[in-house]
């Protein structure tokens, strides 16, 4: 839990609320990074679904090593 509530830290201080909503949240994460990565997925999920993220899907990325990092934040501008 606590690696997603920093995760969602993260996506507020890059989240411009004034630029659209917030529809996916990009996450890479490692096959070594000693993360379990259904209960990361559940915990991220539950967090996204709550306000100021307005139900934001997370879309995980999977890659080899030990990287995690928010990778990209995709808005809707309503255009």
């Amino acid at each position: 839990m606590s690696v997603a509530m920093e995760i969602c830290r993260i996506v507020d201080q890059k989240y411009d609320r004034a630029a659209g909503t917030l529809v996916t949240v990009g996450v890479e994460i490692g096959d070594d990074s000693g993360l379990e990565f259904g209960n990361l997925e559940f915990c991220l999920e539950t967090l996204l679904s709550q306000p100021p993220f307005g139900g934001a899907k997370p879309l995980f990325d999977r890659k080899p090593g030990s990287v995690l990092r928010v990778s990209y934040l995709e808005l809707d501008d309503g255009h």
